[in-house]
C-alpha cells in the first residue's frame, strides 16, 4: 500500500511540473503565482473572451489530478450513494489512490458511466418529480468537465440568464424583474415554464449545439457516456433515450448551454430587434419572464414561442404559460382589468400602493408554496411529536430559518409571519396530544425553546 501511494504522488508531482512550465505565461502582470489547474482555466476563459467564434477542439486532457481533486471537494458529501454504493466519506479514505486510479482510467479512456439511481420526490397537485444520484465517481468527473464548460460558455451566458451561474441566484432575478418592470414601463407579462425540461432535452439537438463551441471529442464522448449510461429504479435498468438527469452535476451546465441557443441567444438576436416597443427577458432554469411594454408585441411572441421549442423537441406547459395585463391600476382605460398579478420563482408580483401613496411592485409568497409549507409543517409535527423535545426543535427552527432566508423579503412579512404562527399552532397541538398536560408543558418550553421570529433577510 505504501509503494501505491508514493507512486501516486510522483504522478502528481511528474504532471505538477511538468503543467507548471507550460502555464508560466499566463501568470500576468508579475502577480503571486496561480495554481496549476487555476492558469489552465484562466487561459481557457482568455481564448473565450478574445473570439467569441472560437471553438475548442482540446479540453480532455485539462483533466487532470488537481482538477479531480478540487472537484472532489466541490462535490456534496451526504450520505445517499449511487448505484455502487459508494459514499464520499468511504471514499476519502484513500483518497489519493482513487484519485490516481480514475485519472488513469480517463487517461487511457477505460472510465464507464455508471447508470444513475431515480428516486421520486412529491410535487404539488399530487405529482412526483424524478430525481437522479449518480455515482461519486461519476460525480466528480462532471464537476470537472462543468468547470471547463463554466469557464467557456460563462463568457457567452447573457446576464438575464441566472441559474447555476456564480453572482447570480434567484433573489438576484427577482430584483432585476421588478426593476425591468418598473423603468421600462412594461404592461405585458409572458409567463412561461418549459415541460419536463432535464426529461426531454433531444441528446442529438444537444450535441450539436454544444459543437458551437466545444467540438473536443474526448469531452463530447463523456458527455454521450452519462446521458446513454441509463437509469436504475427498483433495480430495472432502462435507457429513456433523451433528457438529462435531474440531480446529475452535469445536468445544470448542459440544461443552460442547451437554453442558451434555444431561448437566449434566439432572444437577443432575432426576436427582439423586431419588437416595436421596449421588453426584456428574465430566465432561471426552465422558468423565463418576457416583459412587453406593448400587447402586439406580447402576442406576436406568444405565437412564435412554442414553434421554437416544438423545434427542439420541447413543449410549453399549456396551463403555467399565459400573457398577463400588468399595469399600474388606472394607468389607462381598462389598464387595471384582467389578471393583473403573475407568478415567478415562488413569489407573486402585484401592483399596490406604498406607504407614500405611490403605485410600487410588490411580491408575496406565492399561494401554492405557502399552502405547501404549511401542509409539510403539519405534517412533520404530527409524524414526529413522539421524537425528543431537543431534536424536535432543532429540526423546526432549521425549516423556519430556510423559509425566512427565501422568503424573507420586503413586503412580504404577513406572509412569513403567518408561518411562523402555524409553525408554534401546529407544535403546541401535536405536543399536547402526547399528554394531557400538554398545554403546561408547552408554555414552558416556548421559554425554554423559543421559535425564531420572522424577519426580512433580503432588503430588495
Amino acid at each position: 500500500m505504501s509503494q501505491t501511494i508514493s507512486t501516486v504522488n510522483q504522478g502528481i508531482a511528474k504532471q505538477g511540473a511538468c503543467d507548471s512550465r507550460q502555464d508560466l505565461d499566463v501568470q500576468a502582470g508579475g502577480g503571486p503565482p496561480l495554481l496549476v489547474n487555476e492558469s489552465s482555466l484562466v487561459r481557457i476563459r482568455m481564448l473565450a473572451e478574445s473570439d467569441p467564434d472560437l471553438i475548442f477542439i482540446s479540453l480532455a486532457h485539462r483533466i487532470d489530478l488537481y482538477l479531480l481533486k478540487k472537484s472532489f471537494r466541490k462535490v456534496r458529501k451526504s450520505k445517499s450513494s449511487g448505484v455502487d454504493k459508494i459514499t464520499a466519506k468511504q471514499y476519502a479514505k484513500n483518497l489519493d489512490e482513487n484519485l490516481y486510479n480514475l485519472y488513469q482510467r480517463l487517461r487511457r479512456g477505460q472510465y464507464v458511466a455508471t447508470p444513475v439511481k431515480r428516486m421520486w420526490i412529491d410535487k404539488d397537485g399530487g405529482k412526483k418529480r424524478p430525481i437522479g444520484i449518480p455515482c461519486l465517481e461519476d460525480k466528480i468527473v462532471q464537476r470537472a468537465v462543468a468547470t471547463i464548460l463554466n469557464t467557456i460558455y460563462e463568457v457567452d451566458f447573457y446576464d438575464f440568464s441566472h441559474a447555476f451561474r456564480k453572482g447570480h441566484s434567484q433573489h438576484k432575478a427577482l430584483h432585476e424583474l421588478r426593476e425591468r418592470c418598473r423603468k421600462l414601463n412594461i404592461g405585458w407579462i409572458v409567463s412561461a415554464d418549459i415541460t419536463g425540461l432535464f426529461d426531454n432535452i433531444d441528446h442529438g439537438h444537444l450535441r450539436d449545439l454544444i459543437k458551437r463551441r466545444v467540438n473536443d471529442g474526448g469531452i463530447l464522448r463523456l458527455i454521450g457516456k452519462w446521458l446513454n449510461a441509463g437509469v436504475m429504479e427498483e433495480g430495472i435498468l432502462s435507457y429513456p433515450g433523451k433528457g438529462t438527469p435531474q440531480g446529475g452535476v452535469i445536468s445544470p451546465v448542459l440544461s443552460n448551454v442547451f437554453l442558451h441557443y434555444v431561448l437566449d441567444d434566439w432572444y437577443v438576436k432575432e426576436v427582439k430587434p423586431r419588437m416595436k416597443g421596449k421588453c426584456f427577458m428574465i430566465r432561471y432554469a426552465d422558468d423565463f419572464i418576457i416583459g412587453c411594454e406593448l400587447e402586439a408585441d406580447a402576442r406576436r411572441i406568444m405565437d412564435v414561442l412554442p414553434k421554437r421549442f416544438n423545434r427542439y423537441g420541447l413543449s410549453l406547459h399549456p396551463e403555467k404559460t399565459v400573457l398577463i395585463p400588468f399595469r399600474k391600476p388606472n394607468f389607462r382605460k381598462g389598464g387595471g382589468k384582467g389578471k393583473g398579478t403573475f407568478d415567478f420563482l415562488g413569489f407573486t408580483f402585484f401592483w399596490s400602493k406604498g406607504r407614500c401613496g405611490y403605485w410600487v411592485i410588490k411580491k408575496k409568497t406565492a399561494g401554492k408554496r405557502l399552502r405547501r409549507f404549511l401542509k409539510m409543517t403539519w405534517q412533520w409535527c404530527r409524524g414526529n411529536r413522539h421524537e425528543p423535545i431537543n431534536e424536535q426543535y432543532e429540526t423546526l427552527c432549521s425549516k423556519l430559518r430556510g423559509y425566512y432566508q427565501y422568503f424573507g423579503v420586503r413586503c412580504n412579512y404577513k406572509a412569513i409571519e403567518s408561518v411562523y404562527e402555524h409553525a408554534r399552532e401546529s407544535w403546541r397541538y401535536w405536543l399536547s396530544r402526547r399528554s394531557h398536560k400538554g398545554k403546561v408543558l408547552f408554555e414552558d418550553l416556548q421559554r425554554i425553546y423559543p421559535l425564531p421570529l420572522p424577519r426580512i433577510v433580503h432588503n430588495i
